[in-house]
C-alpha cells in the first residue's frame, strides 16, 4: 500500500499509475493527484490547472524533505483549503445532480438576480 494523503476532495498517492490497468505503483520520487474523485463538485478546466499548480509548487515547498505521511498530509489539507477558497470565490460549484449532496465547504452560494 502507499504512502497516501486523503482529504474529502484530494488524494494525494506517492506512487505511478500503471497505463495499461490503471494500478497504482509505489514509488519514493513520484507523487500522483486525484481531484475530487467523487465528482462532488463542477470543475472547469481552468480550476483544475490552478489546483494542479498549486500541487506543484507545495511539493517544491517540501523539496528535499522527507516523504512522510505528515508532509503528505500537510499538502493534502493545503489542497483543501485552496479547493474552498475556489469554491467560495465561484470558480468552482457543487455538483447538484451528485447522489448525495453535502455541503462539507459551505452551502451553495446563489446568486440574487432579482435585486438587481
Amino acid at each position: 500500500m502507499p504512502l497516501k494523503s486523503t482529504t474529502r476532495h484530494i488524494q494525494i498517492y506517492a506512487a505511478i499509475v500503471e497505463e495499461q490497468n490503471d494500478e497504482l505503483i509505489d514509488s519514493e520520487n513520484t507523487l500522483t493527484i486525484d481531484v475530487d474523485p467523487d465528482n462532488e463538485l463542477n470543475w472547469t478546466d481552468g480550476a483544475l490547472q490552478k489546483v494542479y499548480r498549486k500541487f506543484d509548487e507545495l511539493v517544491a515547498d517540501y523539496k528535499g524533505a522527507d516523504l512522510t505521511d505528515y508532509n503528505l498530509r500537510r499538502i493534502g489539507s493545503d489542497l483543501e483549503h485552496f479547493v474552498r477558497s475556489l469554491l467560495q470565490q465561484g470558480e468552482v460549484t457543487y455538483n447538484l445532480n451528485h447522489r448525495s449532496l453535502n455541503y462539507s465547504m459551505g452551502l451553495p452560494q446563489i446568486v440574487n438576480t432579482e435585486a438587481q
